[in-house]
């Protein structure tokens, strides 16, 4: 019976573990000050276990972000330079993963695609440039193969390449775009460390996201490491606590022409914040949900702020 239980939940927990990998961000390095990862959202329940069965999970969560980065940073808004900028972003994205249902010597496999919409608001401190906001498609992602490996009843890891395409809406002449005209690859691996006698879970995420040239105004973004962890007890009554803790490091300067101006200062962020959430059924269908928020409460040339995570989930054969 636990076991089973344990696969219904790890089913929920897979489709919000990918389908809020890419996240709207924002780095004063970083192209319009805007990436993908958020601080402390990346990593979720199980999010180091692939489930062995056939099955559909769809998804919906919503992240709002609201930060910003001080007049004394200097920011590529892709062909202009401003001092500082506010944000407000809405990410909202419905989310279909399929688990395989295969079992190759102790591996197990899933899919992911994701369709993002988000509302995008942003201005500058010093007022030079006009304030823009609006609701556009995001890039569209996907991680075509997941993979877990249970090392014992207690030790789970999965790998996955995450893949983002420059399908969203982009004007290099906006200062809010959903979209940011850049394919992204994220090799990523989490892992998952169950402790059965006292129904905690501990789960870390890691992954490095490398982006491609934009090729409107010739930027690039330097590769960017992503680290999440996520502590997490459970009560029988399916309701759940926990703290959850992110620390984003852009790893080399950004490159081209306004990026050359400003430096590419390789910015940081780390958050930390509660998560709550509920796993059980609703009928016959298996569901969950979590809420968290995250607090940035150290950064360097990136913004500061504070983000809200609200995730639904739903497994069917």
């Amino acid at each position: 019976m636990h076991k089973r239980r344990l696969i219904r939940h790890v089913t929920n927990s897979l489709l919000v573990t990918v389908c809020v990998a890419g996240i709207p961000q924002h780095s004063s390095a970083t192209e319009t000050g805007v990436g993908r990862p958020i601080t402390g959202q990346q990593v979720t329940p199980y999010g180091g276990i692939v489930p062995p069965t056939s099955e559909w999970i769809v998804s919906w969560a919503t992240i709002y972000y609201d930060g910003s980065l001080s007049a004394s940073k200097k920011v590529s808004t892709g062909k202009q330079i401003t001092g500082g900028l506010n944000y407000q972003v809405v990410y909202t994205i419905a989310n279909l993963v399929k688990t395989w249902g295969i079992n190759l010597a102790g591996w197990n496999f899933a899919s992911s695609i994701g369709v993002p919409v988000q509302y995008s608001s942003a201005s500058s401190f010093n007022g030079l440039l006009r304030p823009d906001h609006g609701t556009q498609f995001a890039d569209l992602f996907f991680a075509p193969v997941i993979a877990g490996y249970r090392f014992s009843p207690t030790d789970y890891t999965a790998l996955s390449l995450q893949i983002y395409a420059p399908t969203g809406a982009y004007n290099s002449g906006r200062l809010a775009n959903a979209g940011q005209n850049t394919w992204t690859f994220t090799p990523n691996i989490a892992y998952t460390k169950l402790f059965p006698s006292n129904n905690i879970e501990l789960t870390v995420n890691y992954g490095v996201e490398f982006y491609t040239t934009n090729g409107e105004t010739n930027y690039h973004n330097a590769a960017v490491s992503v680290l999440d962890v996520l502590a997490l007890k459970r009560f029988r009554s399916g309701w759940s606590v926990g703290v959850v803790g992110g620390w984003i490091q852009q790893l080399g300067d950004d490159t081209g022409p306004t990026a050359d101006l400003i430096g590419g200062a390789k910015g940081y962020s780390v958050g930390m914040g509660p998560m709550i959430g509920w796993a059980g059924k609703v009928g016959k269908t298996p569901v969950s949900a979590n809420l968290r928020w995250i607090n940035e409460f150290a950064a360097h040339a990136r913004p500061s702020g504070n983000a809200v995570q609200l995730s639904m989930s739903a497994t069917f054969e």
